[in-house]
């Protein structure tokens, strides 16, 4: 398995009734995220108390993988599906592993 060089958390705010779409389109990028030989984990979380929110964490051995994953099919119909239902615009954190 590749190390892990750092862990995006990307937050997200979806329109109220948005939340099915959302899901439904981030699980399939996460199942094909995870499988890119850059990726090191792709998790889709959904806020308890305020289901209109998600966390994406996304994990990257390298700054090539980032662009490499930017560039599949699977995140442009990723991103098709979900920007008209996006409440705000999303917001990404790196934290480096250690």
């Amino acid at each position: 398995m590749a190390v892990e060089a750092f862990v995006t958390f990307v937050h997200v705010h979806v329109t109220e009734g948005g939340e099915d779409d959302f899901l439904a389109a981030s699980r399939a990028n996460a199942e094909n995220s995870r499988r890119e030989p850059g990726v090191t984990r792709f998790d889709v979380l959904q806020q308890i108390d305020d289901p209109t929110r998600f966390v994406l964490v996304e994990g990257y051995v390298s700054e090539d993988a980032v662009a490499a994953h930017r560039r599949t099919d699977h995140y442009a119909s990723w991103r098709a599906a979900v920007d008209a239902i996006m409440a705000e615009p999303r917001q990404a954190t790196r934290y480096v592993t250690s």
